[in-house]
């Protein structure tokens, strides 16, 4: 108790030098909260475009579908997967597609494109596929007065055909059943724009799509959203254990290439993280090493009376500890309206960004646990850290020396 007076008595009487460091440190806290935010709050938004684009959390495939993509790979009862998947307490939602290469015609030009099913209501509410509509409007599953099914077209489809809403677009393709499928369809509405990524897909209803390709009822791909962001690899194995038939992937695997590359520049993050602690550090220790060298006729006389050396020690590790918990309650009262601000209104961007077909004009950062303890953890650590080479010369003060020293 008489060393923790004492480390309080020294900080106020060191006012000076005792603001400098806490500034310091308090600066160092908050670069750093701030910087941690944007980070996760970066990594946050491009996961969850990911996600939300098409992904999912989890996919389901028969055998290696994903690898190696055949019409003939198709799950045959998609139906009572769906009912085992509703039942799930930690499944928000998930929907049904079916995929396959096609030709698309108008009457003046033909390309290529990628016709996907999707379960149109399931798709609604697990995927931004209705948000990146650009002109027309969501699909739904009725026959027009004329017996053809409606569809949604990439904007880039829409471009090479020189077609618009309600004209007609003719697909070809390869049934499942290895005959020649083809049919027409009304262009309702157009996705994205011509430099999306699905710019060259054409989105059938999954009945329609079925039909079309002689599929039977069976499907591709079955997509899951989580109620929890962080459960996908778990989740991807209770499934794989419930349905051992097929093949269950998190997203972690599906999108395999985007996820290393998050690590490694998360990797190099962490190093620029390291570097603004560094510095930090290197400037408290320079003021907590003349605290020390200003104080040497001070330790002196503790040591002449009697004081141990470890207590002369505590009592400088006790001193920058008080002194860094200070400051860091002062950058948390700074850097949490800073940071929430920072979340949920965000920086507006001078040109919007087109990611994945959904624009984003702000860029926001991330409010959580993580954003503002880690940082903490950090500079509490580098602060206790800082106290041993001071806290060691003061200990070693000769009392004779310090007694002669101006």
């Amino acid at each position: 108790m008489l060393l923790l007076k004492l480390a309080y008595r020294n900080i106020f009487r060191q006012r000076r030098r005792s603001l400098l460091t806490a500034l310091s440190l308090a600066g160092g806290y908050i670069l750093c909260v701030f910087s941690f935010s944007l980070s996760e709050g970066s990594y946050s938004n491009a996961i969850s475009f990911f996600i939300l684009d098409h992904t999912g959390h989890i996919q389901i495939h028969l055998d290696d579908y994903r690898l190696r993509p055949k019409i003939h790979k198709t799950i045959d009862d998609p139906q009572g997967l769906s009912e085992l998947l509703d039942a799930n307490e930690e499944i928000e939602s998930h929907t049904l597609r079916v995929f396959a290469p096609a030709i698309a015609y108008s009457e003046k030009d033909n390309s290529p494109a990628q016709v996907i099913g999707v379960a149109l209501e399931r798709e609604r509410s697990t995927s931004t596929l209705a948000a990146k509509i650009t002109a027309g409007e969501y699909i739904d599953n009725a026959l027009d007065a004329e017996g053809y099914y409606s569809a949604m077209i990439g904007a880039g489809i829409a471009n090479s055909l020189n077609i618009g809403l309600g004209d007609e677009l003719i697909l070809i393709s390869q049934g499942a059943d290895g005959s020649i499928a083809n049919d027409i369809f009304i262009v309702k509405a157009i996705v994205g724009n011509r430099a999306s990524p699905d710019r060259t897909t054409v989105f059938l209803p999954l009945t329609a799509a079925q039909e079309f390709l002689s599929m039977y009822g069976s499907v591709h791909e079955v997509s899951i959203l989580l109620k929890d962001d962080g459960e996908a690899r778990v989740q991807a194995a209770v499934l794989q254990d419930q349905l051992p038939e097929l093949t269950v992937d998190p997203w972690q695997i599906v999108e395999s290439t985007f996820y290393q590359s998050m690590q490694a520049d998360k990797q190099g993050n962490n190093f620029f993280m390291g570097f603004i602690v560094f510095i930090v550090f290197v400037g408290v220790l320079n003021t907590v090493l003349m605290s020390v060298l200003e104080r040497t006729r001070e330790f002196g006389v503790l040591k002449a009376i009697g004081s141990r050396p470890l207590k002369i020690a505590l009592m400088i590790t006790l001193e920058t500890g008080l002194l860094a918990s200070l400051s860091l309650v002062a950058g948390i009262l700074v850097s949490l309206p800073l940071i929430a601000w920072f979340t949920f209104l965000g920086i507006e961007l001078a040109e919007p960004m087109d990611v994945g077909g959904i624009m984003m004009s702000h860029l926001t950062g991330e409010l959580s646990l993580f954003v503002f303890g880690m940082p903490l953890l950090f500079i509490i650590g580098f602060a206790l850290l800082i106290s041993i080479p001071a806290g060691l010369r003061a200990a070693r003060i000769s009392p004779t020396e310090a007694m002669r020293s101006n």
